[in-house]
């Protein structure tokens, strides 16, 4: 028989797993889930994970029906996720989701809405789902706008998400920033055993816009500097970074690839690097829906400098920490990459700093307290 829990937390995303999204979850409802005593977080399953769980007063429901098609998957997790908050009715409080397959089931119920927005997919579907019709992206848009209205608070990453959130109707007064974080990491971090001696390193999903293509161009143009490997610790599995792996081979790079590692194992990679790349592209998934990468914060959070592609997703975040190049331009990158070598007091002194400015504002602690003063403004609605 369930609790009748007070406080759920809904996601249309695996749980755990090594993308930056799950890190972003696991602070979020950790939140929520503290400040309720525990709760109800419905998420995707898969693999070895278990459908059920239950963790100091929270109940982890994952979704694992087999559906092969992408919205028919998030329309069945959209009815999966109805039944669950079914037995919750009577004591459900508030409903925090991330995305419009989990708000439709949570407006169902008399709880109030807090709608964390880190994407739009009606501007992000069709990167995962290219023949997607443009009457199925409108319909989407369409529920997006419903869903984002009808919540009492939109958490948004980035001033990017905001001004596409307000395009889409939600009032400025309803929208609320909460930067990405990261937890700094320790000077001492071990090297990991099987690290190169002086490697650059990518952090991240292999999407088309994370621009890693352009990367492996411009890694191409360093072939002079023979001590140089390039480490690619990719959140997705060796399979989807097949296409990647065979241009690292087609430009004879030396890339050592990292799939799904542990995210406490990352923190090594990136504190022992030279340097931290974000190679973006300038797609409307980046300059219209907007994201914050939390490849760059991780990269501050360990003291490493990081050269990025020139968008102002980038720049909000890094202010003037880091080096940036035009996106989509591989000479320009490998350039800033050489000097930044070149050069390694200046890559130390901007690791330094970027750190610094991790410490002083933009930890998980800090971005898990803006989050409870939205929660303060909702339930005193």
């Amino acid at each position: 028989m369930a609790d009748g829990h007070r406080a759920a937390y809904l996601a249309f995303d695996r749980f755990p797993s090594a993308k930056g999204s799950a890190v972003h979850i696991r602070h979020m409802a950790a939140e929520l889930f503290e400040r309720y005593g525990g709760g109800l977080l419905c998420v995707l399953g898969g693999g070895d994970l278990p459908a059920y769980q239950r963790e100091h007063g929270v109940e982890i429901v994952r979704f694992t029906e087999a559906v092969p098609n992408l919205l028919d998957r998030a329309q069945a997790f959209s009815t999966w996720a109805a039944d669950r908050l079914a037995a919750h009715l009577d004591t459900l409080e508030i409903c925090h989701v991330r995305d419009p397959w989990s708000a439709l089931p949570a407006l169902t119920t008399d709880a109030r809405l807090v709608y964390e927005a880190n994407g739009l997919p009606s501007i992000e579907l069709p990167y995962a789902w290219p023949m997607a019709a443009p009457s199925t992206l409108a319909k989407i848009r369409e529920m997006e706008e419903h869903c984002l209205r009808r919540a009492e608070a939109v958490v948004v990453p980035s001033y990017q998400i905001k001004n596409a959130v307000t395009e889409r109707g939600v009032t400025p007064d309803r929208v609320h920033l909460i930067p990405n974080g990261a937890d700094p990491v320790a000077p001492d971090v071990p090297r990991p055993p099987d690290a190169p001696g002086r490697y650059v390193v990518y952090v991240g999903a292999l999407q088309p816009w994370q621009g890693v293509d352009v990367l492996l161009r411009a890694f191409a143009r360093l072939a002079d500097l023979t001590d140089l490997s390039l480490v690619v610790c990719s959140s997705v599995t060796r399979s989807r970074a097949r296409p990647l792996v065979r241009l690292a081979e087609n430009l004879n790079i030396p890339v050592i690839w990292r799939f799904q590692l542990p995210h406490e194992e990352v923190a090594g990679w990136l504190a022992h690097a030279e340097l931290s790349v974000a190679p973006l592209t300038a797609t409307p998934r980046n300059l219209v829906q907007g994201c914050s990468p939390i490849k760059v914060w991780e990269s501050m959070a360990a003291g490493t400098a990081v050269v990025a592609s020139d968008l102002p997703v980038i720049r909000e975040v890094l202010g003037d920490l880091g080096r940036f190049v035009p996106p989509g331009r591989p000479a320009e990158l490998s350039r800033a990459i050489r000097v930044l070598l070149e050069y390694p007091e200046i890559g130390r002194d901007l690791g330094d700093r970027s750190r610094q400015k991790i410490i002083d504002g933009y930890t998980w602690k800090h971005a898990r307290s803006r989050l409870s003063g939205v929660y303060d403004l909702v339930v005193g609605h």
